[in-house]
């Protein structure tokens, strides 16, 4: 029976990432069958403590957030959760052996959240890195499968690319974050006097993330490669559409990706993959 019970969390965690995020989906489903309810657990565990941050105004957050951490940890040393998303996490991270030290600098940058507004170059870095980066590198776990030397091969770009989507994310949901949150990402920005020549600035840096990224892709073990390589399209779409626009508009309105462009991605990066292109 703990088996189905372990099925019935992952499973849970996987109708989370198909609930909110059509793009994860895809590009989920286009990884090798084995890897995935382990991604599906690492996305539904980031998206719950996101939500806590962004989403549940009504409640103490932060203690919301100390609890959430809290039975991670438990659920983590004990390798049980009645928390499904817990569950299911908890089991990827005892097999792929995700270090504590990625999850604890999730959790920082999701407090971080709670309290800063205006984010200096330091502040910053830390909170892409707590917040993008150590998802992509626990995804690269997975997807090494154990094989240690092959992550340090691949953690830089992994990060660049975890980096790069944070910042697209920066770009294009500057209106809520400013508005809604109150929240300044980008520092020395000022939402108020956002023209042409600070977008452009960072453009360049975005890309230059991505351009590390591609690399890696590349070499990434092939059960892994067009998933992973399809979200970066997605991402590089999305991209070219707010570098496109006036900076005015990219301040109020938030740009997307339709969902037929979206299966029209997918179709390309198949043709890709089939014929050995990737």
């Amino acid at each position: 029976m703990m088996a189905l019970f372990n099925k019935t969390a992952l499973e849970c965690s996987k109708l989370v990432t198909e609930r909110y995020s059509t793009s994860f989906t895809l590009g989920i489903k286009t990884l090798d069958r084995k890897f995935h309810l382990p991604i599906y657990a690492i996305y539904g565990f980031v998206r719950y403590a996101d939500e806590i941050v962004d989403t549940f105004h009504e409640y103490d957050k932060e203690t919301l957030l100390k609890r959430f951490r809290h039975d991670t940890y438990q659920a983590i040393a004990e390798g049980i959760s009645l928390n499904p998303i817990l569950q299911s996490f908890q089991l990827i991270v005892n097999e792929y052996r995700i270090e504590h030290t990625l999850i604890e600098a999730f959790l920082k940058s999701m407090e971080m959240d709670l309290y800063n507004q205006d984010y200096d170059k330091e502040g910053y870095s830390e909170y892409i890195y707590g917040s993008a980066e150590v998802v992509g590198l626990m995804c690269l776990r997975v997807f090494c499968e154990g094989d240690s030397a092959e992550f340090d091969r691949l953690r830089e770009p992994a990060s660049r690319l975890g980096a790069a989507f944070q910042k697209v994310n920066f770009l294009r949901d500057m209106k809520s974050d400013f508005v809604d949150r109150g929240r300044t990402y980008f520092p020395g920005v000022d939402f108020s006097n956002f023209g042409g020549d600070t977008k452009e600035l960072i453009e360049r840096d975005i890309q230059c993330d991505f351009d590390a990224a591609y690399i890696g892709i590349l070499n990434l073990p092939r059960g892994a490669r067009m998933g992973v390589y399809l979200a970066y399209v997605y991402y590089q779409t999305l991209f070219n559409k707010i570098k496109r626009l006036p900076a005015s508009r990219v301040q109020n309105e938030r740009v997307r990706v339709p969902n037929p462009q979206k299966f029209a991605l997918l179709a390309q990066t198949y043709v890709k993959y089939r014929f050995n292109v990737l």
